[in-house]
């Protein structure tokens, strides 16, 4: 009876968990912005607007910043961190999370690229550096980017 009960609370643990919703990030609409926070726990610290964009900036408890790029049709286009440690990027990537799986297990990695990481798609651009307790990295979408932002606007 004991072991029925354990094996149905497992199943409805796993029921629930496949019930969540998708996280949101690059190529989801600004609300993502808001789930992403409270999943990371994290608090909004701002926003800012730029010639073309807005960035909404969100902390998480252990320190981790990370900033959302929005376009005028409110899609995040961008999004990148910085911290003592690296953010969910599952959350942050959505459904751009397994393009770069996929890249990502292709790129051949040596002694010295341990710190420096970059995926190169046609749609999707991830770079990343650090080392521990010093985390950052930047990823967007060149589709989604609005006309006369470049990437060195994406900090």
């Amino acid at each position: 009876m004991r072991r029925r009960f354990c094996l149905a609370m497992i199943g409805c643990s796993l029921a629930a968990v496949g019930a969540l919703p998708a996280l949101a990030a690059l190529g989801e609409d600004v609300s993502s912005v808001s789930t992403d926070r409270v999943q990371m726990h994290a608090q909004l610290k701002g926003t800012t607007s730029a010639a073309g964009f807005s960035v909404q900036e969100i902390e998480n408890p252990r320190g981790t910043v990370v900033r959302e790029y929005v376009n005028p049709s409110g899609t995040v286009f961008a999004v990148s961190w910085a911290g003592p440690s690296k953010p969910d990027l599952r959350q942050l990537f959505g459904s751009y999370f397994q393009q770069y799986v996929n890249a990502a297990n292709s790129v051949r990695r040596g002694a010295a690229s341990r710190r420096h990481f970059e995926v190169t798609q046609p749609d999707l651009i991830v770079e990343s550096n650090g080392r521990m307790r010093a985390f950052r990295g930047r990823a967007y979408v060149p589709s989604l980017m609005p006309p006369g932002v470049t990437p060195g606007d994406i900090s």
